[in-house]
Parts: structure tokens; C-alpha cells; sequence
């Protein structure tokens, strides 16, 4: 009786549970079905143009999403390749480097920088970043605007200052995200490498090296954030709908563009290519977060093939 119970009990629990996961993949599924729907008329009338073509004219019915797909994807690469180095560095110094008395703070600073909210980060960005990359952009040597990355107006709000203040934004999670993936990793392999006369500076390549497929995850989860930031973005990045290589050029993104437009939006055709640059959005995010599994998983295949490898010559070696 007590076994059929537990029987019953494990039943109920694994079904639960399982029903949980798939109301998840349910959900996902919904989502991406109803901004399929409701784009369907753009879809109808653009087609694939809508993906590649850069006039943005609601007045005259004309849709294109292509400035918007490069500003998002531009801004957040740019965000990854600044607040990278720093989240990993900041994560590495808590973790194995900073002395105990401080260590408690500056968890909590970093933590405190995750719980502000974009509005503020906004605000911080008009008065203080603008301000200050208005002025860099007035340093620019001249020979230096004649590249293409570094052209265009000393207005201030740029992709430059988009990108900068999603770095700002991006480093909290990344860097807690991997200073817990840090102290994860057994202490044996840190006692190990300093019985072998391994200095710091080993140790912590040994500890980078074991910890990787997390850092990498924590790498994806700020590129992540930097791609459905909203507000921020849209306080410093200048909302023009262009595609252009510079940092100094005024630029725009898919969810500034959703934002901004959508509660004026002209007419239905114009409601309908909003919602389709949200499905556009759900598409580029699904695609990256499905790479960067596959590049985890690929880590993770990887680091277990090597483990037998290195027991066989361990083995053959004794």
C-alpha cells in the first residue's frame, strides 16, 4: 500500500511538472502564432521585402524594417564586445582576487546596478552620457571622420551612446551570472593547480577554462537583455530610421520603433508592420538563443570527450 502510494505520488509529481515544461513550450508557440497573425497583412503585401528594404513612410503605406533590425543587432553586438571584458573581469576579481571586507559590497553594488530601473538609466544617459559623447565626438580628429565608423553629426545621441548605456545595463547580469559559475567550480582544481607551483594567474586561466560553458551562457543572458531594452535606448539613441555604419549617426531599434509608434499608429496596415517587427524580434532572439545552446552544447559534448581522453593517458602513462 505505502509503495503504491509513493507510486502514485511520483506519478503525480513527474506529470505536473511535465505539464508545467509544456505550457511553456505552448506558450512560446502562441506567442510566436499570434504575431503571425495579426502581421499577416504586411506579410501579404511586402513579403520578404519587409525584411530588407529601409523606407519607413506610414503616411504613404510604405514599410520597411531593415534600419530597425540593423540598429538593434548593431547596438547589442556593440554592448556584448564592451561589457564583456568588464562583467568577466568584475566577476573574476569578486571571485577570486578581492579581499573578503570588500567582497560583500561590491556583490551588493552589482546587484544594485541590476535592480535600477531603464527609465532611470535613461534619464542618466540625457543628462550625463549624452553630454559626455557629444563632447568625444567634438575631440574627433578630422582625419579620423573621414571612416565611415566614425562620420556623421556631433548631436550626441548616437548608436555610440545606445550602446554604451546597454553595456552599462548589461553588466550586472553578466557578471553575476558568471562570478556564480565561478565559485561553482571545486576548490580542488584551484589546490591542485597551486600544489603543482601554478601561479594566480594560471589558476584563474584553469578556473576561466572549467567555468567556460557557463561564462558563455552568462554572456548570452546579457545579450539577452541588451536585446529587448526599450526605454533607455530609445533616450539616447536619436530614433532615426537609418542604416549606417557610424557610431556618431543618429540610428533606431525594432522595440524603440514598437514603442514609439504603435499607440499612433496612422492606420491598420501600420498597426500590422509593428506587430511585424515584433515577430521579426521573436525570430532574431529565438535564432540566437538557439545558437547559443548549440554552441553550449557543442562546450559541453566537448569537455565530455575530452575526460576520457585524458584518463586513457593518464592510465597509460602510470
Amino acid at each position: 500500500m505505502n509503495r503504491r502510494r509513493i507510486s502514485v505520488g511520483d506519478f503525480l509529481f513527474q506529470s505536473g511538472t511535465s505539464s508545467f515544461a509544456l505550457f511553456l513550450v505552448f506558450l512560446v508557440t502562441a506567442i510566436g502564432i499570434v504575431l503571425c497573425y495579426q502581421s499577416w497583412p504586411t506579410i501579404r503585401e511586402f513579403g520578404f521585402n519587409f525584411w530588407r528594404t529601409q523606407t519607413w513612410d506610414p503616411v504613404l503605406g510604405e514599410f520597411g524594417a531593415l534600419p530597425f533590425i540593423w540598429g538593434t543587432l548593431y547596438s547589442s553586438l556593440l554592448a556584448l564586445l564592451i561589457a564583456t571584458p568588464i562583467s568577466i573581469g568584475v566577476a573574476i576579481f569578486i571571485s577570486e582576487l578581492c579581499p573578503p571586507q570588500l567582497k560583500h559590497y561590491l556583490v551588493f553594488l552589482t546587484e544594485l546596478l541590476a535592480a535600477v530601473p531603464s527609465i532611470v538609466y535613461g534619464m542618466w544617459g540625457i543628462f550625463v552620457l549624452v553630454p559626455a559623447v557629444r563632447t568625444m565626438e567634438g575631440w574627433t580628429p578630422e582625419w579620423l571622420r573621414s571612416f565611415p565608423l566614425f562620420s556623421g553629426p556631433r548631436v550626441g545621441v548616437s548608436m555610440l551612446s545606445a550602446s554604451l548605456i546597454l553595456a552599462v545595463m548589461v553588466i550586472p547580469f553578466t557578471s553575476s551570472v558568471a562570478r556564480e559559475v565561478l565559485k561553482a567550480v571545486p576548490l580542488a582544481q584551484r589546490e591542485t593547480a597551486y600544489a603543482l607551483g601554478a601561479t594566480r594567474w594560471e589558476v584563474t586561466k584553469i578556473v576561466l577554462h572549467y567555468a567556460r560553458v557557463g561564462i558563455v551562457g552568462s554572456i548570452m543572458l546579457g545579450l539577452g537583455r541588451a536585446f529587448g531594452e526599450t526605454m533607455a535606448v530609445i533616450m539616447v539613441i536619436g530614433n532615426t530610421p537609418q542604416l549606417s555604419l557610424s557610431l556618431f549617426a543618429p540610428q533606431y531599434t525594432m522595440a524603440g520603433v514598437i514603442a514609439n509608434e504603435f499607440v499612433e499608429a496612422a492606420n491598420d496596415l501600420h498597426i500590422s508592420a509593428l506587430i511585424e517587427i515584433g515577430f521579426v524580434l521573436f525570430i532574431v532572439t529565438f535564432v540566437i538563443n538557439a545558437g547559443s545552446r548549440l554552441l553550449i552544447w557543442g562546450m559541453t559534448h566537448q569537455k565530455k570527450q575530452v575526460v576520457p581522453v585524458v584518463k586513457a593517458s593518464v592510465e597509460t602513462a602510470a
